[in-house]
């Protein structure tokens, strides 16, 4: 069964001067403030579309790690990922660059990587931003 997810923003004035609220609203954690100098120059207490993208790909690719590890057999103790969503100012977004480590008992390096890499592949996240450049580093921590 499909699920749909929701989140709203509310903003006001121009784009460099504005400011909004993005609202988190099918799970109700809260609401952030955003802005222009927050997405461009220094976060300030404020998010930008590109955290919140982080966020949604670092947290799917955790999940799609874990699912494709524990269906070769070799389920992971932890995962820990982050992503780092570049944005350039006139340009867009450049890239993303996920940085992961694992613990996973019975796995060795080599097969870590090419889990990793097949996560990165195909996390509906990834899948979903196939247009930009995501780029990867994967350790397996013993």
């Amino acid at each position: 069964m499909a699920t749909t997810r929701k989140a709203t923003t509310h903003w006001e004035g121009n784009l460099l001067e504005g400011k909004g609220n993005v609202a988190l609203e099918s799970s109700g954690v809260g609401a952030f403030d955003v802005s222009w100098p927050s997405r461009a120059e220094a976060a300030n207490g404020k998010t930008s579309p590109e955290e919140l993208i982080a966020a949604a790909h670092s947290s799917c690719y955790s999940m799609a790690l874990s699912h494709g590890l524990a269906q070769a057999g070799t389920p992971p103790q932890q995962v820990d990922t982050s992503a780092e969503v570049t944005f350039q100012p006139g340009t867009g977004i450049t890239g993303i660059h996920l940085t992961v480590t694992a613990v996973v008992p019975g796995l060795d390096a080599e097969g870590f990587a090419a889990a990793a890499e097949n996560a990165k592949q195909n996390c509906p996240v990834s899948k979903a931003l196939a247009g930009t450049e995501i780029t990867l580093t994967a350790t397996l921590q013993q």
